[in-house]
């Protein structure tokens, strides 16, 4: 009997115990509430990020996922394997085509080429995962973008040419060398011993508008220029278009655009790694000293005229001593041409980190077109 009134009296006691918490639990769970009422406003739900965010890792870092949707030029790359890791040293970053690994994908890359053509459609149907980010890529100039005005508040980041892109993927890039075993006298034998023509180009998109037509016009009455390409009749096979062009003091790399940072192969490839010295017309001279050794290159608008031009170009080419130091710099550094997409796109990876999770491009035109 005495236990059953102990039993009875612990069980009014725990009861009386509960009564009285439930003030406090209620008061507990509002703020349970409130607190991931605040985290929802600011992050997005808790549980779509968690189902969203790629849990691999690799050391320290998070293990992020690119998502190409479609390749640029309808040329597939082959993903097998960790080909940022393995091809190019960047850890951590996972390029797939596979669109079933949307959901998954911390950014998506669609190239502005195909969208343009029509060929390939923004999945504007699907949802976007709050963490995710779109990417806007584009090699081109902005005269041959076409409208962009239908794209505001859609992409996050920009991937192009210019330095200040989001995602930086120049045409080339100058990489120094780690031993320097050449001397300015080897410069002047190796660069100049093989010269035979004065100025050369290489060109296909004839357009009477253009300013490099018109400067060309000029600079034949002054100079000799010896041209290639589907203008003329006379293509050059890539494989042979370096070692012609290695035959040549100077190359004009003339762009089709007069754009912000739009300095294309015609620098890099054509005159650089061919040996020849670029005569440069396209950006302005100040985006060339950003990119470009000192005294690498000659800008035409150094020059009152295209006659002047034409008479320095001349006499520049019979001072041996002064042609090398327009070479001197291959001494330090060598070129690097960006030539695989797989590349371009694993280097997402290197600036995800770095960049801002609220960007939004309101006006995309506005910013292509600065």
């Amino acid at each position: 009997m005495e236990l059953h009134l102990t039993e009875k009296a612990v069980s009014v006691e725990t009861c009386s115990f509960c009564h009285k918490k439930k003030p406090f639990v209620f008061i507990c769970l509002v703020t349970l509430l409130l607190f991931l009422s605040y985290q929802i406003s600011k992050q997005g739900w808790l549980q779509v990020e968690s189902l969203y965010t790629n849990q691999d890792t690799i050391g320290n870092g998070s293990f992020l996922t690119i998502l190409v949707w479609y390749w640029p030029f309808g040329d597939r790359y082959p993903l097998e394997g960790d080909v940022c890791k393995d091809q190019y040293h960047i850890p951590g970053c996972r390029l797939t085509d596979q669109r079933s690994l949307y959901h998954q994908a911390n950014a998506v890359v669609f190239h502005h080429r195909e969208l343009q053509q029509r060929l390939q459609v923004l999945p504007l149907n699907l949802l976007r995962p709050p963490h995710q980010k779109w990417i806007w890529v584009s090699l081109e100039s902005p005269e041959n973008s076409g409208d962009l005005s239908h794209y505001s508040n859609v992409f996050n980041w920009t991937m192009t040419y210019r330095r200040d892109a989001d995602i930086p993927i120049p045409y080339g890039e100058l990489i120094r060398k780690q031993a320097v075993n050449s001397s300015s006298d080897s410069i002047e034998d190796s660069i100049t011993q093989n010269k035979s023509k004065l100025v050369c180009w290489v060109v296909s998109n004839y357009n009477a508008r253009h300013r490099r037509i018109q400067v060309y016009k000029s600079l034949i009455k002054t100079i000799p220029v010896e041209v290639y390409g589907k203008w003329n009749k006379r293509p050059l096979a890539s494989a042979n278009l370096l070692p012609t062009m290695s035959h040549c003091y100077f190359y004009l790399s003339f762009e089709n655009s007069l754009s912000k940072d739009y300095i294309t192969e015609k620098l890099w490839h054509n005159a650089y790694m061919s040996g020849a010295v670029p005569v440069v017309l396209g950006a302005s001279l100040e985006d060339y000293k950003a990119v470009a050794p000192p005294n690498s290159f000659i800008h035409i608008d150094d020059f009152a005229s295209v006659e002047e031009l034409g008479s320095y170009l001349r006499n520049l080419s019979q001072n041996q001593q002064k042609y090398a130091s327009y070479q001197a710099w291959r001494l330090d550094y060598k070129v690097k041409r960006l030539w695989s997409w797989v590349e371009r796109f694993c280097r997402i990876c290197l600036h995800h980190h770095n960049l801002s999770a609220q960007t939004v491009y309101q006006d995309l035109q506005a910013w292509v077109t600065v």
